[in-house]
């Protein structure tokens, strides 16, 4: 019997939820990038420090590029051929707006990396640009809402059974977890 106090990650014949769930663990590194801010200038690039450099950078180097696949190679284009009439409109708004993103995340985050290299090796503490941090996080966090409140609503709404197990798989593959 499964433990229900034990909080688990939806598997991928929930692919929506999936996506929901990346969105809440990038909420928390971003929230390990703003604790890292006001940690630094304290105790300097100390174990603490070199811990949540590592793991921001692990996230964001490894899990967030499938997570941006899995929406712009995936479920884009899949709302994209499945949308019709204000659905069709609002994903033509969307879609350019939610690439941008990305690629503006993606060069925000290439800066935050190169920062962080030094502190996730307990070299320097005083790399990290507040600025930065704070650009990033408020780019992510608008971004993250706009899909929540539009993309993955009207996924779930459109997408039958077979559309959702194609997304799913696809998204499995990604990650080189066997279908």
């Amino acid at each position: 019997m499964p433990n229900a106090l034990i909080a688990t990650a939806p598997d991928f014949s929930q692919p929506i939820a999936v996506l929901k769930h990346c969105h809440d663990r990038i909420r928390k590194q971003l929230d390990t990038l703003q604790n890292l801010i006001e940690h630094l200038p304290q105790h300097g690039s100390d174990v603490q420090a070199q811990q949540a450099a590592q793991s921001v950078m692990r996230y964001f180097n490894q899990a967030a590029p499938h997570h941006h696949a899995d929406e712009e190679v995936d479920l884009l284009p899949m709302l994209s051929v499945t949308a019709s009439g204000e659905d069709a409109a609002l994903l033509q708004k969307l879609m350019p707006e939610i690439m941008a993103e990305h690629q503006q995340m993606d060069k925000l985050w290439h800066a935050l990396d190169l920062q962080l290299k030094p502190i996730a090796a307990g070299e320097s503490a005083n790399q990290l640009s507040a600025h930065d941090v704070q650009q990033f996080s408020a780019i992510y966090s608008a971004h993250m809402e706009k899909e929540e409140a539009w993309i993955a609503p009207m996924a779930k709404r459109l997408f039958n059974e077979q559309q959702m197990q194609q997304l799913g798989s696809a998204m499995q593959q990604r990650r080189g977890i066997s279908v």
